[in-house]
């Protein structure tokens, strides 16, 4: 394989000036690899309706639906095995980590179902923070080897595709009413990694011995400057700015 198509997705995807745009990239990058299938999706929160974790894919018709009504969720090993995970692994490779797991036979039923639909094999990686696993990228289809190589810029790809989605998700698609202001003051910057860790504002006033009101009004201050929707938007755009690392 030519990972000079990884090195291009890395570049021009900071280029991107949409969603769109970055699908599109990230589209080619994954044919261009010989993977027919791909998802880019967030992280489950308690309560949370599932339609929204995705934030791109495209996947076999009917699996999606196969997927979801037979709960393949709980038992997939790739989705268990991400919880230990640090870096982009085989499909294949995560089934082996489960051979002694009491779903093992329930986990041989999905590999079967999932081959008929032309998922014979791929990898998975996972996109973490500060506050643990954040999502995922998986690409799949026809069995390819990928290099050690290509799996550490897979999944830099990962990261980048996740952060730059995550953004154009809660930005306003129209121009911006006005421009980003990056420069913070030196508690802004301490509230905001607190943030980033995923602290509350209770627990963030009580580090810096501030009171809830003040934490709260420099949050406020950071989304005005960032030109935020909410939160969570703040710590997307944080991360593509390189505010925090």
């Amino acid at each position: 394989m030519n990972i000079n198509q990884l090195l291009h997705f890395l570049v021009i995807v900071d280029e991107c000036r949409s969603a769109a745009e970055v699908v599109s990239e990230l589209e080619k990058l994954v044919r261009g690899y010989g993977f027919e299938y791909y998802g880019v999706v967030r992280q489950p929160k308690p309560d949370e309706n599932p339609m929204n974790l995705v934030l791109t894919g495209h996947w076999p018709e009917g699996w999606p639906q196969l997927y979801i009504a037979k709960k393949y969720v709980l038992i997939d090993p790739t989705i268990r095995f991400l919880g230990q995970a640090h870096a982009g692994f085989r499909w294949r490779d995560a089934l082996h980590a489960f051979r002694a797991d009491p779903h093992r036979k329930r986990m041989e039923r999905m590999l079967g179902d999932s081959m008929r639909f032309g998922l014979m094999d791929g990898y998975i990686f996972p996109v973490h923070g500060r506050t643990g696993l954040l999502g995922n990228m998986t690409v799949g289809g026809r069995p390819v080897d990928l290099s050690p190589t290509e799996i550490a810029l897979f999944d830099a790809a990962a990261k980048k595709a996740y952060w730059r989605l995550l953004e154009f998700k809660h930005a306003n698609e129209t121009e911006a009413t006005k421009p980003i202001d990056t420069r913070m003051t030196r508690r802004e910057m301490e509230v905001l990694n607190y943030l980033a860790d995923g602290l509350t504002s209770n627990e963030i006033s009580k580090i810096l011995k501030i009171s809830n009101h003040t934490v709260d009004w420099y949050m406020n201050g950071i989304q005005d400057k960032l030109n935020a929707k909410n939160r969570q938007h703040v710590v997307a755009l944080s991360f593509r700015l390189g505010l925090v690392t």
